[in-house]
């Protein structure tokens, strides 16, 4: 049992690293512009077809993986010129409405170009060993490269944001965005570098969970969901409640789904805990949710009456 638990811890992890890096762009996209970007997720679709296709016609996982983040975030620049900068001063339901639109008519483009039948891409050969874990269980060693690489993301953008000019106006745009305008700091650049990188890290969760899940249209849904709930757990603009809530929401909605069902056989008989537990995990991280908000309105690390 205790190997099976440090099991799901790390798929835990794992998962949250990949929430992490959806709602590191998202959560200061939120916290700077106060706009609502529905299409986030496509992004991370995207960035795992993009993933598919480079490596499939490179036949490398390393140059597909380097040529599918400029890719990303090239994109992520165009849609931000197109799109984006039109909506800035729009109501939040127009932009729910037009980010949603546009949601379909990317998830269109990706089956007309790639089709709806899911793709796979191949593990690196370097990282598909697995190691030891506690008794006969193993662990893929390319699950751990991802932990990692999220971390050494995360350690990163604490330097940019902490010690660099660049992060010091995103934390001034995050607490008053006019007062950064009136200082004479070109706001529209800032904002298209928010989102072009945003779009790239975004990219960069699809392009590495394209060998661990299928790469399907679908794919970027349900995680734009929890990332949304990462951002409201963790704190509008806040990098460090983004990881924190991640890492929280990855754990515990992958040890519920495990442990759930077996923690209830201890007060019900086994049937009835395996439909409760079923029906109760996927309510965790929305229970937890709540749980924030009635204790901390703004989120965990979140700003009252930050704009």
């Amino acid at each position: 049992m205790t190997g099976l638990f440090l099991l799901q811890l790390l798929n835990g992890a794992q998962f949250g690293i990949l929430l992490f890096l959806v709602a590191a762009g998202l959560t200061l996209v939120f916290g700077i512009m106060d706009f609502i970007n529905l299409a986030h997720g496509v992004l991370y679709m995207v960035g795992a077809y993009l993933m598919a296709m480079f490596t499939a016609q490179t036949g490398s996982f390393w140059l597909g993986l380097g040529l599918a983040l400029p890719a990303v975030l090239v994109l992520g620049l165009v849609l931000e010129v197109t799109v984006f900068r039109r909506l800035y001063d729009r109501p939040h339901l127009d932009q729910v409405l037009a980010t949603f639109g546009l949601v379909l008519m990317l998830s269109e483009g990706v089956r007309i170009l790639w089709g709806s039948a899911p793709l796979s891409v191949p593990m690196p050969a370097a990282l598909s060993a697995s190691i030891p874990l506690l008794g006969p269980m193993r662990y893929p060693v390319y699950r751990l490269a991802v932990i990692g690489a999220g971390i050494a993301v995360a350690l990163g953008l604490w330097w940019l944001i902490t010690r660099t000019r660049a992060g010091m106006l995103l934390r001034a745009g995050a607490s008053n965005r006019a007062m950064v305008s009136a200082l004479g700091v070109d706001i529209g650049r800032l904002f298209r570098l928010v989102f072009a990188f945003g779009a790239m890290l975004a990219g960069f969760a699809g392009a590495l969970v394209a060998p661990i899940l299928s790469v399907d249209p679908g794919m970027g849904d349900n995680i734009l969901i929890l990332t949304f709930v990462v951002i409201v757990i963790g704190g509008a603009g806040s990098i460090k409640g983004a990881f924190v809530a991640a890492l929280m929401v990855g754990i515990i909605d992958t040890v519920g789904r495990i442990f759930g069902p077996i923690w209830l056989r201890a007060v019900m008989d086994p049937q009835a805990a395996a439909q409760a537990g079923r029906v109760l995990a996927p309510m965790l991280v929305y229970i937890l949710m709540a749980a924030v908000l009635a204790w901390r309105p703004a989120g965990l690390f979140g700003r009252a009456g930050a704009r």
